[in-house]
């Protein structure tokens, strides 16, 4: 490459640099791969090029995509824990007339990490925010995982303790969409045992693991047959996502068919765990479910 393009603003695809055309003053949030370098836009590469000012997560990791394509621009640091110092400065750059984009080490910015502070600051100063899309590890998994797409619901990452996470799992239960998570490959196992439980060891579920990197893995499976794979003693690696199906559209049980169940249930266990268990099966109040019992109970002398 000759000095001239050294200092000239551009990007370079199989040996051949296209020069990058200036950009307006806004706010770019520009998707980048979440593995393969291959997945980035010609519209992504020159924005990334032309920008006067490259915010990203990490300096060292938007530098291979950088070098890869030979973008000589150079980042600026802005995430969770400088967020406060870093995004006025941001923020006084687009003042100034400057072109600001935004990455995070992997897919769009934005989703499950600090970039919407700064696109909320951007939009409240009345500066223009342009989404430049691309890669997206959420949507990715949903049309690789063979789940419904026709609604989904992307919940980040569920709460570390048991007692959040089942909470949190109770309260999507209901939810008739396809559910997305982002999981650690540490608490995989766990989360899905608690999935199975609060959600029923039948319901169809998807791990996604190392999206459009080399080991890509789509393991399908009940929440009760992947529970039993990724127990805890089974080493996992790789970044997942964890699909869950929409919870099956059933006619809510009559009461002889209730009854029935709280009878066979409660000849095997103790009755508020038999209320609860039915509870989980039916959909139905475990308090209802526990006086039911209780009255079935006196009617059978105890």
């Amino acid at each position: 490459m000759t000095d001239d393009l050294k200092n000239q603003r551009g990007y370079r695809v199989a040996n051949t640099f296209v020069p990058a055309r200036p950009l307006e003053p806004a706010l770019y949030l520009v998707a980048t791969p979440i593995g393969n370098l291959g997945d980035i836009t010609l519209r992504a590469l020159e924005t990334l090029a032309g920008a006067d000012v490259l915010a990203c997560e990490d300096t060292r990791v938007t530098r291979v995509l950088l070098n890869r394509y030979g973008i000589v621009n150079r980042p600026f640091a802005y995430h969770e824990h400088n967020a406060d110092e870093a995004g006025p400065k941001l923020l006084t750059a687009l003042e100034e007339g400057k072109s600001v984009a935004l990455v995070s080490d992997a897919g769009t910015p934005l989703v499950s990490d600090p970039g919407y502070r700064l696109a909320q600051m951007a939009i409240e100063a009345g500066r223009k925010v342009v989404p430049i899309p691309g890669a997206s590890a959420p949507l990715a998994a949903l049309v690789g995982s063979g789940m419904p797409s026709d609604a989904f619901l992307f919940a980040g990452f569920l709460p570390v303790k048991d007692k959040g996470r089942r909470d949190r799992l109770a309260e999507l239960s209901k939810v008739p969409a396809t559910l997305i998570f982002f999981e650690s490959p540490h608490r995989i196992g766990a989360t899905l045992a608690a999935a199975a439980d609060v959600l029923g060891g039948y319901r169809r579920a998807c791990v996604c693991r190392e999206l459009t990197k080399t080991f890509e893995e789509f393991r399908r499976g009940t929440l009760e047959e992947l529970a039993a794979y990724y127990h805890d003693d089974r080493v996992v690696k790789g970044e997942i996502v964890l699909l869950l199906a929409p919870p099956e559209a059933e006619e809510a049980p009559g009461a002889v068919e209730v009854d029935m169940l709280l009878r066979e249930l409660a000849a095997t266990m103790p009755t508020a765990k038999a209320a609860a268990e039915a509870a989980r099966l039916v959909g139905l109040p475990r308090k209802d479910l526990y006086q039911r019992l209780l009255a079935l109970k006196g009617e059978n002398g105890g």
